[in-house]
């Protein structure tokens, strides 16, 4: 049984906040591995107008990744999920004798209520909050605490959640990493233009990386 953090977003760009809050939860959980679920196309960000291609986004968590026990993936885009209910029951089912553990940063939770079947997911695997600086208030009056407060662990309890039945969710309180996609896009619009075409073609996930545990295409 491998213990297993799934992180799921647009990495619009991937930046040292992701790989800091990764290696930390890792630790915290102890964790084998961490994927990165690169999202095709977030539903809850249809409209935005600064998402970078999903190639360029790929290739920016490939290069963030690379040195770390962190396996990135387009699995979504591979599979054709769109939402992360339907990613998570397919993982599930395709790595039975795994077990995950969702990382959600608590800039998240407060519209966790707007992901599709949200219940269900908490039902599936159990949920660690990974704090973002500013957020720890409005994350514990999130409306989906409403129905989470229930199932809160203590954060002491962390490296036994894979004995946990879910719905189970804790709050890791880690050192936070003020690294913001957001900021990073305002700063700089085009920065997918930046990079060199051949250095993204490199650097796209290619052979799996481990025969036990292929994640489609995957690499550090």
């Amino acid at each position: 049984m491998a213990r297993i953090g799934l992180l799921g977003g647009s990495f619009n760009p991937a930046h040292r906040g992701h790989r800091h809050i990764s290696l930390q939860a890792m630790a915290a959980l102890g964790l084998d591995e961490i994927w990165w679920l690169v999202s095709p196309g977030n539903p809850l960000k249809e409209a935005a107008k600064d998402m970078a291609p999903f190639a360029a986004r790929l290739a920016s968590a490939v290069r963030m990744a690379r040195g770390a026990r962190i396996r990135v993936s387009d699995f979504e885009r591979r599979n054709g999920t769109r939402f992360t209910i339907d990613t998570v029951r397919l993982l599930k089912g395709r790595y039975p004798n795994d077990r995950f553990i969702w990382l959600l940063g608590s800039d998240t939770l407060p519209n966790f209520h707007e992901w599709r079947d949200w219940r269900g997911l908490a039902r599936e695997v159990p949920i660690a909050v990974i704090r973002r600086p500013g957020y720890d208030s409005t994350a514990h009056a999130a409306r989906a605490m409403g129905w989470l407060r229930g199932f809160v662990r203590p954060s002491s309890q962390a490296m036994q959640w894979t004995e946990w039945s879910a719905p189970a969710i804790l709050f890791l309180r880690l050192p936070p990493d003020p690294t913001s996609a957001t900021a990073i896009r305002a700063q700089h619009p085009n920065w997918y233009r930046r990079s060199h075409p051949h250095k993204q073609r490199r650097s796209r996930p290619g052979l799996p990386l481990s025969a036990r545990r292929p994640l489609d295409r995957t690499s550090r």
